[in-house]
């Protein structure tokens, strides 16, 4: 690419996607909030160094509203809404992919969405100059509420996922996290995946019905950069004006999703693949995000498996014995209890004694916490790595939106070194015993070729 050559508003978007545009120290985050007449809610972060916007729209419309036998619905509709829009006003023609691309290429801007368990999200990345700006917002406004899902594009587009299925059934480390995800999460939607199956069912008439469940006061929109907030409540009005318009000012309630289930026994499940690694998973339901122990368990895994070469599974399974490049833990938390996952990676006649090694880990672990020198390095780490969790636009972004949808305090960032810190010990071992059932974990191990293994 001659970067010299693009013209500026070109420029801005690669030096933006390079990470160019990185955000000033902060004192603090001053983040504005308000909602709309119509129950959208709007959260602002000002940051006017450079000319560039950052938005998500983010709706309870993730993969766990998706109907069973159409699961994949929302990450379908959501590729899909880049496939085209329909004709607007007598000024705005209909735009199959490349006309679209090519308007946005032309803007010097970006669209797009993607699919969660828990939320469908629409990110917007454009400059902040009023002509541009205002022109964005509008193809944004069109491809948001006026998808056009067309028929033919959408076979064409099944038979590429179907195409891509059936590669990533191929590959072992793809095999291995289903099977996990379905022994962790049961009959739960969490655990729904699309599969050939419920691709063939899905339909363009099923996107245009979740397209339009996506009304206005059920947005919440995050906005980092350089507009003020008259500025910026005019254009989540306009982002949003294509959308279906409630009839009255109460926002129909969605239908409630159950809890995931926690586990009752454990289980272990064997998968034959002829693999030069033996890929071994084990965990459990954990916790959902608004769970009082967030920071307690955020440090509490730091130690055990999520501060990478200085966890107690890198220590004890690579470092001492040698027996993975890599192990890890983590905790998935979401409007439900996400995963706990340990995971690693093994010569297959070593994983019998890997996955026994690692639970012996994760059972001392939570019986007895950490020791004090543990959790002060995890928190010097943690508290040390702050900086870069908000150093561009897209990172700020990402963490507002975070806080807009969880419905966290405004102070969350100014405030999250402190609650870190006043983390203890005895804390972090409550907490584990309260999240965490060692004897009950489900076990997922592929390409293992040792003997039957036991459950702990």
């Amino acid at each position: 690419m001659n970067y010299t050559k693009l013209n500026p508003a070109k420029r801005w978007l690669v030096a933006a996607s390079l990470g160019l545009h990185a955000v000033s120290g902060w004192a603090g985050i001053p983040i504005e909030h308000w909602t709309q007449a119509s129950g959208a809610m709007v959260y602002l972060v000002q940051s006017p160094a450079i000319p560039m916007l950052d938005v998500q729209i983010d709706f309870d419309a993730g993969s766990r509203r998706d109907p069973p036998a159409r699961a994949g619905l929302a990450s379908t509709m959501a590729a899909m809404s880049a496939k085209g829009v329909l004709a607007g006003s007598a000024t705005e023609v209909a735009l199959d992919e490349n006309a679209l691309s090519e308007a946005w290429a032309d803007l010097g801007a970006s669209f797009g969405a993607s699919a969660g368990a828990d939320r469908l999200s629409f990110l917007l990345r454009s400059l902040s100059y009023p002509d541009l700006l205002a022109r964005a917002a509008q193809l944004a406004a069109r491809q948001l509420g006026q998808p056009a899902f067309a028929e033919a594009v959408w076979q064409s587009e099944r038979e590429r996922l179907k195409a891509s299925l059936r590669e990533a059934s191929t590959r072992p480390a793809t095999l291995a996290a289903r099977a996990f995800n379905r022994a962790v999460y049961g009959s739960h939607p969490y655990g729904q995946e699309l599969t050939e199956a419920t691709l063939a069912a899905i339909s363009v008439a099923d996107m245009h019905g979740l397209q339009r469940s996506l009304l206005p006061c059920r947005a919440r929109v995050t906005l980092v950069g350089a507009l003020n907030r008259e500025q910026a409540d005019a254009l989540v009005l306009t982002l949003l004006s294509r959308l279906p318009q409630q009839l009255t000012s109460d926002c129909p309630a969605l239908p409630a999703v159950a809890e995931v289930a926690p586990l009752r026994q454990p289980a272990e499940q064997r998968i034959d693949f002829d693999s030069a690694q033996a890929h071994v998973l084990f965990g459990q339901p954990g916790f959902a995000r608004d769970d009082p122990d967030f920071f307690t368990l955020l440090v509490g895994n730091y130690i055990l498996g999520g501060g990478g070469f200085v966890s107690r599974l890198t220590n004890e399974v690579r470092e001492k014995r040698g027996l993975t490049y890599g192990v890890y833990s983590y905790f998935s938390p979401g409007l439900h209890a996400g995963a706990f996952t340990v995971g690693l990676q093994t010569r297959p006649d070593q994983a019998a004694e890997a996955l026994k090694l690692s639970r012996d880990v994760v059972a001392s672990y939570v019986a007895q916490g950490p020791s004090e020198a543990e959790l002060r390095a995890a928190k010097d780490n943690l508290v040390g790595g702050f900086a870069l969790r908000i150093d561009t636009n897209r990172k700020l972004l990402d963490n507002v939106a975070n806080i807009a949808w969880n419905r966290l305090p405004l102070d969350y960032l100014d405030t999250w070194t402190e609650r870190l810190e006043q983390v203890s010990a005895a804390q972090v071992r409550a907490a584990l015993a309260r999240k965490l059932q060692p004897q009950t974990m489900v076990t997922v191990v592929l390409g293992a070729t040792a003997p039957a293994l036991s459950t702990p």
